[in-house]
């Protein structure tokens, strides 16, 4: 029966992918291991009940010196942890604030939901979800016209940059309210707003716009979208803890903040590297993935954005190595390198510092990757 539900299961993938189990969930982990006796016809190739081995890649004083508020670094390859550290401030039940590197989690949600019928396509408007706020301050055909895929390309008409102090749709000007639904529905316009030839805006990034996406989410399944994600994205992937923020009036905030512990953020790195899959079961729709991980936006010269990943390259001694990315203030990185099979955890609470996103893309070239991909 078993076989017959993970179909063409790769039984070396799947014995690599108990691993993320072995501590986190012993009935995962045992759920996993009958499998992969179901597949394989014995318990030869189960994994050992180990740690990844020990290596002096990352010290305490490196962190101090040049990876200030680093907490943890963890990085996995062909499926299998190779390598898990703790700093101060971090631990394996920590649950680590990644700030907007959540926000992928959130597209992963969308995802899932188009596949269910939640929601019909990405090219639809999203405000029909959202009428529980009308009339909207602002409204107008343009802003009606906003549909799912502007708020996940970050190419919407709301006037909305949280890299410009000053702008009436920057997040800060969100958190002092009480309902941040009233707010984000009535953010202004551009007034210069233009559609290029592939449909999309021009790039502006807007944690409001992902908060109105699990709003409408909420709307559109009927079920309050902290359980919606719990019950159709976490619970499969094993996670059990997690805190979402909320605004005062108790809106679950999906564009950032959700807390979770590194194995587990490791996990979900795991299930887009594996293209939507985890141990079998495609937990997200493989053809989802790869649209989300294609560039939309070129944001500069070393970074592209799709929808709600990041994407850019890792320079080694060894070549320089594509990668797909979760990015959030702190220094706070997810991130899957395909041509390596593996995905790499960074977190930290270094928020608002100048430099902390180069810090970690120093932490993960010159030193991870070196160690683990070039054998320095």
């Amino acid at each position: 029966m078993l076989r017959g539900m993970l179909g063409q299961a790769n039984p070396q993938k799947l014995m690599n992918k108990c691993m993320f189990d072995i501590k986190s969930s012993p009935a995962a982990f045992f759920t996993s291991f009958l499998t992969l006796v179901a597949i394989t016809g014995s318990a030869v190739a189960a994994p050992p009940l180990t740690d990844p081995p020990e290596r002096e890649i990352i010290t305490q004083a490196m962190i101090k010196k040049q990876f200030p508020d680093t907490t943890s670094v963890l990085a996995a390859r062909d499926g299998r942890p190779v390598y898990e550290r703790y700093f101060k401030g971090g631990g394996a039940e920590e649950l680590n604030d990644t700030r907007s590197a959540m926000k992928s989690v959130t597209a992963l949600a969308i995802g899932i939901a188009l596949d269910e019928g939640v929601f019909p396509s990405i090219d639809a408007p999203v405000f029909q979800w959202l009428a529980a706020d009308a009339p909207y301050k602002n409204d107008g055909a343009l802003k009606q016209a906003i549909t799912l895929a502007d708020f996940l390309t970050m190419s919407s008409a709301l006037n909305c940059n949280d890299w410009d102090m000053e702008n009436p749709g920057n997040e800060e000007n969100m958190y002092p309210k009480d309902d941040w639904s009233r707010w984000a529905v009535d953010i202004p316009l551009l007034d210069d707003y233009q559609r290029d030839l592939r449909g999309r805006g021009k790039f502006s990034y807007c944690t409001a716009g992902v908060f109105l996406l699990g709003q409408a989410l909420q709307t559109a399944s009927e079920l309050p979208v902290d359980k919606w994600i719990g019950e159709k994205l976490f619970t499969p992937l094993g996670i059990k803890h997690w805190q979402w923020p909320r605004s005062p009036d108790g809106e679950v905030q999906t564009g950032g903040g959700l807390r979770l512990r590194s194995r587990d953020l490791l996990k979900i790195g795991q299930l887009v590297l594996d293209g939507g899959k985890w141990h079998g079961a495609q937990v997200v729709p493989e053809a989802w993935v790869e649209l989300i991980l294609q560039p939309v936006h070129r944001v500069d010269e070393q970074q592209s954005y799709g929808y709600l990943f990041w994407m850019r390259d890792y320079t080694t001694s060894c070549g320089a190595f594509s990668a797909w990315y979760m990015s959030g203030n702190g220094g706070n990185v997810v991130a899957g390198i395909p041509e390596l099979d593996m995905v790499v955890v960074v977190t930290r609470t270094h928020y608002g510092e100048r430099g902390m996103h180069q810090q970690t893309a120093e932490l993960i070239e010159k030193h991870l990757l070196e160690a683990l991909a070039c054998g320095g």
